[in-house]
């Protein structure tokens, strides 16, 4: 059967992706752009973009040279930002993720440098020791909000051994981390952005000098000692590098660990099946990554010129964003995409995107969502939605697939 637009939208209009209707109805609106409008114009608030929503037409816009993340390389005048931003916000939004080639390179290869074995060992047995705490915890409560109880301290503890925040730090830290994720929106924002980001930016950069004066073995110090050809970071790369450490590692994973415990509880079959071949689990956060990413599109790509994708053409010097969730659901690229299987193969999902701009901390968030999911179930056999899974309420925020809260019944 064909698909339908949603009745909040036209097809003669962009489609708004920062709208309640547009997050509580995103899947129908993809499976309708794919069938109908593979490339359509969107908007989050004034700002217009081309959508561009199946799998292969995705991965040409990903990999094509003609389109940049620099908006001012694009158009070939202004500046970077749409806007003029403090510079504590700048280095916040000018990270790794929003740089073209070569400089990208260089940051993506000194970067690299930072996360080696002796940083990163022991992290699958920190991250199931603090995962049995938190459930022990939680278990003696029956009924909690995931998110606060589980899913955010797994990823927050993760990235504070990351860059050797220490137990007197973590406060400071935690503040950090709710002005990075959570204080963009609403009346928050004109305080956040002068005083809560500088703060921030403050304590990240005394971080650096106490990493500076007793390195340790932890990412923050590899990214100050990080050295390619005689090249290095400066400060405020680093400093940039870290914001990125603490909005991307942080935000994807609490709410890819949501969105896992939503959609196995949703799919009870799937979820028996894992419990009875626990090897799955592999297999299972990689369909959830494709059925059920928090991340559902790329940054901004600018046209450098005229491109034409899917017989539309994207003027030089426009905005477009592949849709990854849509990718992830064309029926051109997985059998029967709709079906929840957490056995599919093979599996190119796109979550993490592709090419140069792969997910550098893919591999992190695959491994604490594994066990966090595996020892969440195994302990709790008798897990269920707290609510009717229609009245879990997802957030606004334009290109992600969150919760604003998932209460459980444990047991």
């Amino acid at each position: 059967m064909a698909a339908a637009l949603p009745s909040a939208f036209s097809p003669d209009r962009p489609i708004d992706v920062g709208s309640r209707a547009f997050a509580e109805n995103k899947y129908e609106i993809y499976r309708w752009l794919r069938e109908n409008a593979p490339v359509h114009r969107g908007r989050v608030s004034v700002l217009k973009l081309f959508l561009v929503s199946r799998y292969d037409d995705c991965l040409e816009l990903i990999r094509d040279p003609r389109f940049v993340r620099n908006r001012a390389t694009a158009r070939g005048r202004g500046g970077r930002f749409p806007i003029p931003l403090p510079r504590s916000v700048a280095l916040l939004a000018q990270s790794m993720i929003l740089e073209d080639e070569p400089e990208h390179r260089r940051l993506r290869n000194l970067v690299k440098k930072a996360f080696t074995p002796a940083a990163l060992a022991g992290f699958d047995q920190r991250i199931d020791r603090l995962t049995h705490r938190l459930l022990d915890e939680a278990e003696k409560q029956g009924r909690v909000d995931l998110m606060p109880a589980y899913s955010l301290p797994i990823p927050t503890k993760v990235i504070s051994d990351m860059v050797g925040v220490s137990d007197d730090e973590m406060p400071r830290f935690k503040q950090s981390m709710r002005v990075l994720t959570q204080g963009f929106s609403g009346w928050r924002a004109l305080r956040t952005l002068l005083v809560d980001v500088p703060e921030a930016n403050r304590f990240v950069r005394e971080l650096i000098a106490r990493k500076r004066a007793d390195p340790q073995d932890d990412i923050l110090t590899g990214l100050i000692q990080a050295e390619e050809e005689g090249d290095k970071l400066s400060e405020d790369e680093i400093v940039s590098m870290v914001f990125l450490l603490l909005v991307a590692g942080y935000e994807t994973t609490v709410h890819l660990i949501n969105n896992g415990v939503v959609t196995l509880l949703q799919h009870p079959e799937e979820l028996a099946r894992l419990r009875a071949q626990p090897e799955l689990i592999d297999g299972a956060v990689e369909e959830i990554l494709r059925y059920r990413s928090p991340v559902q599109g790329t940054k901004l790509a600018y046209a450098c010129e005229d491109v034409t994708i899917a017989g539309t053409t994207i003027p030089k010097g426009a905005a477009a964003m592949p849709i990854l969730g849509s990718a992830n659901m064309d029926a051109s690229a997985f059998e029967e995409p709709e079906r929840f299987d957490v056995a599919r193969e093979p599996n190119r999902h796109l979550a993490f995107s592709h090419g140069t701009h792969f997910c550098l901390g893919a591999q992190l968030a695959r491994l604490e969502t594994k066990i966090a999911l595996r020892n969440l179930i195994e302990r709790n056999p008798d897990l269920r939605l707290a609510v009717p899974a229609e009245e879990l309420r997802l957030q606004t925020l334009p290109m992600w697939h969150r919760f604003e809260s998932v209460p459980v019944e444990l047991g």
